[in-house]
């Protein structure tokens, strides 16, 4: 067997995690209005308005012994101004048994996803659409509700805080998102939004919800291809993509490679009672 072949993959694969880290982690900037990112102590946070991401992007807890105390004060912080958050909790985050304090803290874990990265200049970006199917860029807030009512249909529950999200980027930060939508026959079949980051490699790939009845179709790769498309001509090296189970094959195939998992843990404060 050729080591040093095998050397190649891991020194770059390696690497391109701890770009993401640095520049996405450990340099997040805030990603809408009257949102903040600071770091405090070993961790990195984003605080902002209810229908925001509130959470953590980053921690450096070195010793066991200081978990506690670190989960403890963002509890806190976050209990005092009234706002659930997220511990985004990496598969190369330390320390070991982080997952388990979360656990003992109160957090509840979600379904654990695959963070998958590309070379954005090596991905297909031509568009191949089902016969009727056309894709719609996302500009204003009529685009914002069909996007919100797709993923409502395509994953259940209530997407509106999505929609209030790409709104307020819309408004205010135009160049950091760039949404679409697919239509057949004037109905939104599919919806996905592509995030830039200014002055990073990377480019992320959120969305991708699709009705059932049109699964299976290519609207997924097409949304891919097409938002691939816009990171290539905006100047990013990387499209990056937090991978439920069901997109992974797909995302796989087209060339993206598996980085680590994330596994969102969450908080709800306790509403006192009255």
């Amino acid at each position: 067997m050729d080591h040093d072949a095998l050397a190649g993959p891991r020194r770059d694969h390696a690497a391109t995690l701890a770009r993401y880290d640095r520049q996405l982690r450990l340099g997040a900037r805030p990603d809408g209005p009257g949102v903040r990112v600071e770091r405090v102590g070993p961790v990195v946070r984003q605080t902002g308005p209810a229908h925001v991401w509130n959470g953590i992007l980053w921690s450096g807890i070195q010793e066991q012994g200081d978990t506690d105390a670190a989960v403890a004060e963002q509890i806190r912080h976050f209990t005092a101004l009234g706002l659930p958050f997220e511990w985004k909790v990496y598969g190369h985050d330390g320390p070991a048994g982080l997952a388990g304090r979360l656990l003992a803290a109160g957090f509840t874990a979600e379904e654990e996803e695959t963070l998958m990265v590309a070379e954005a200049a090596a991905l297909p970006t031509s568009v191949e659409l089902p016969d009727g199917v056309e894709l719609v860029p996302v500009t204003d807030a009529a685009g914002v509700e069909l996007v919100t009512r797709v993923h409502d249909r395509a994953f259940g529950g209530d997407s509106s805080h999505i929609g209030r999200q790409l709104l307020d980027r819309l408004a205010t930060a135009p160049g950091t998102v760039a949404a679409v939508l697919a239509m057949a026959d004037g109905e939104p079949v599919s919806a996905a939004r592509l995030e830039l980051c200014p002055g990073t490699d990377f480019a992320g790939l959120w969305g991708g919800g699709t009705v059932e009845a049109w699964r299976g179709r290519g609207l997924y790769r097409a949304l891919v291809a097409y938002r691939t498309r816009i990171a290539v001509e905006r100047g990013h090296r990387y499209v990056q993509v937090d991978a439920a189970a069901t997109s992974r094959p797909i995302l796989l195939r087209l060339g993206f490679t598996a980085l680590t998992t994330t596994t969102p843990y969450v908080y709800v404060p306790q509403v006192p009672q009255g």
